[in-house]
């Protein structure tokens, strides 16, 4: 986040400078250096020759510390990003740090990426020192030849004492535009660098995205089928799932149990198309979810996670993030169907009180139920509760609770549960293991069938 951050907003400044300053730099040294040019032309053709041997050993140099600016400006930026990264994983983590006492070890690793920034901002000022010395040596120089070839030309009679006076006025028209020129060639270089990492992750393609002509997904009922459904990630050979053939009719309530690493999540996260299939294909109401757009897919379905994100900003303004529109009488609603309203109404400005970054200033389950008021007012027909209550107390879990099975009625829903409990009175229990799709049923035949389901129950409910 940290990395991303400075290159949203370190490394664009440098461009804007660039935009800001550039083009004027450029325009009024160019009509500059050329009006020059050709008045001291006309003064004296020999001597102007002369100087202008020196300009292409002047660009040879400046060509050559431009790259070495251009790699140490690239270094600085990156630098800038380890440091940010580090800032952003201390202040997210804030009290983790100090649960562990760790304050003096992450001030030693912010202090390592501070002198690696220190140390690549002080080669790129070497630099920098190096190509200005030269230049600025360069255009004196040009002073000093004109001076010495002049008074061998007066000597000579082949220039007057007055046009050799008139011609070293003109030459600071000609080094002044050389100077600009080289101060706005570093801006460039800073610029450049910001833009050239700024357009590295706009030229990113997204790895799932909507097919050429992609119909809308509308009036969805909440039939969702796998056909043969695997999945790997791209980073690795095995499959998370392996030949998952499932039919959900719609308003199904349907749980997913399983131990850890067996793919519950995965496979909801198919559905939304956060992940694509690896083989075989998923269907809502008969549809391949990849022939439809992802924005008509994802507005069809509501998430509420165990880790729920909470945006900086008031209730109002969360419970409204799904549906900017929504009226003030709808977000209550949807607040008192989540049995949120009554604690909201507890708070110091109601709807309008501030919660803190990620709703720093709520409790968990006061944070869960805000999250489903949020997925309340989205009114999606398909459902997803990824370990919803599993983080709460069980006063918390049992209001959460209560919220999450009045949200379910009648769409169809997909609960992943590791508190069984929680799930006892679903129509439907599907047990995924390493192999797919172990066993399912209700809780009273998967118990029967004394197999995964009854084995997990177990070690639960009897240790």
């Amino acid at each position: 986040t940290g990395q991303l951050m400075s290159r949203l907003t370190n490394d664009l400044f440098s461009l804007t400078e660039l935009y800001h300053h550039g083009p004027e730099d450029v325009v009024i040294s160019i009509i500059k250096f050329f009006g020059a040019f050709f008045i001291l032309l006309s003064i004296n053709v020999p001597l102007t020759l002369i100087i202008f041997s020196i300009l292409p050993i002047m660009l040879v140099f400046a060509l050559y510390f431009n790259k070495k600016m251009g790699k140490a400006f690239k270094q600085n930026k990156e630098r800038v990003g380890d440091i940010n990264a580090r800032i952003e994983d201390n202040l997210s983590g804030i009290r983790v740090v100090k649960s562990f006492t760790s304050e003096g070890s992450e001030l030693e690793k912010f202090g390592v990426e501070n002198n690696r920034y220190v140390k690549s901002r002080k080669n790129s000022y070497r630099i920098m020192a190096y190509y200005h010395s030269g230049l600025n040596a360069f255009t004196t120089m040009i002073t000093v030849v004109v001076i010495l070839a002049g008074s061998t030309f007066i000597s000579l009679k082949w220039i007057l004492l007055g046009d050799l006076l008139t011609y070293l006025l003109y030459i600071n028209n000609l080094t002044e535009p050389v100077k600009k020129l080289i101060n706005f060639t570093e801006q460039f270089q800073e610029g450049i660098t910001g833009f050239q990492r700024f357009m590295e992750i706009m030229e990113v393609e997204p790895d799932i995205k909507d097919q050429p002509h992609a119909a809308v997904l509308a009036n969805v009922k909440g039939a969702v089928d796998f056909e043969n459904v695997g999945f790997q990630y791209a980073s690795s050979k095995d499959y998370v799932l392996k030949h998952i053939d499932l039919h959900v009719e719609p308003g199904e309530y349907l749980a997913l149990v399983g131990s850890s690493g067996a793919g519950k999540t995965t496979l909801c996260s198919l559905i939304p198309r956060f992940y694509e299939v690896s083989e075989g294909r998923i269907l809502v109401d008969g549809q391949d979810i990849r022939s439809v757009t992802m924005k008509s897919l994802r507005s069809c379905i509501g998430i509420v996670q165990q880790d729920v994100y909470l945006f900086a900003g008031n209730v109002m303004d969360n419970i409204r993030y799904g549906r900017p529109e929504a009226s003030e009488e709808e977000v209550i609603a949807a607040a008192k169907a989540a049995n949120a309203h009554d604690f909201i109404m507890e708070l110091p400005n109601g709807y309008n009180t501030d919660i803190g970054q990620r709703g720093v200033k709520l409790s968990g389950g006061q944070k869960q139920r805000l999250s489903i008021a949020r997925v309340f007012l989205k009114n999606p027909p398909i459902l997803i509760f990824d370990e919803a209550t599993s983080a709460l107390d069980n006063e918390s879990e049992k209001v959460v609770q209560d919220s999450l099975e009045r949200l379910a009625r009648n769409r169809t829903t997909f609960v992943i549960a590791h508190r069984l409990s929680t799930i006892r009175n679903a129509r439907r229990i599907v047990v995924l293991g390493e192999e797919g799709i172990l066993e399912q049923g209700n809780h009273a035949e998967l118990m029967a069938a004394d197999g995964a389901y009854a084995h997990l129950y177990r070690m639960q409910f009897e240790h």
